[in-house]
């Protein structure tokens, strides 16, 4: 029973990330400039689609248990945003702040090429996100095939005036890692 309910939710929280992040009218909801969404209007709007069910303490344990830390409630949890990764336009009030010397962004070897050319973009997302470890870094390069990493030289960058931030969950993130910062491991 335990793993029933572990991969319905694991289910479920991949349906919330594409509501918050990319496609909140797939449930009839829309997100304030801020990215928040109405917990009751979510809870409904994902009970009225097919085969998702969820209930306010499905989804605290969701938002408790994500390894990745995806999700945020406001304080009295009325609202609910996903931290980071969004691929339509909202200002999730990241804190601009001064990043260690260097980060790490995993990726699958089919894009080492065109990061070789271009340096790394954020193609449908607001940001690039980079990690704070090789080992994470390691991890989201595996979820694209076989794993390639890049050091990047942020210590260089923000001496350049690039700007970077650090999202609720930890995930750094910048506009863009021109290819001169990078150092493929």
């Amino acid at each position: 029973m335990r793993s029933g309910r572990s991969d319905r939710n694991k289910n479920t929280s991949k349906f919330i990330s594409l509501i918050l992040r990319h496609k909140p009218e797939t449930i009839g909801i829309t997100l304030d400039e801020n990215g928040w969404a109405d917990v009751r209007e979510l809870i409904d709007g994902i009970n009225q689609s097919e085969g998702h069910t969820l209930d306010m303490e499905m989804l605290e344990e969701i938002v408790r248990t994500d390894e990745k830390q995806r999700y945020s409630f406001n304080e009295d949890h009325t609202l609910i945003r996903a931290n980071q990764g969004h691929s339509i336009p909202v200002d999730v009030e990241l804190e601009e702040k001064t990043p260690p010397d260097i980060l790490w962004h995993g990726t699958g070897e089919k894009y080492v090429a065109s990061i070789d050319a271009q340096g790394l973009i954020p193609k449908s997302r607001l940001y690039v996100h980079l990690s704070s470890d090789k080992e994470t870094a390691k991890k989201v390069g595996s979820r694209h095939g076989r794993p390639v990493i890049y050091e990047i030289d942020c210590r260089q960058m923000a001496a350049n005036g690039y700007r970077f931030f650090e999202s609720a969950n930890h995930v750094w993130l910048t506009k863009e890692v021109p290819v001169r910062y990078l150092r493929k491991l």
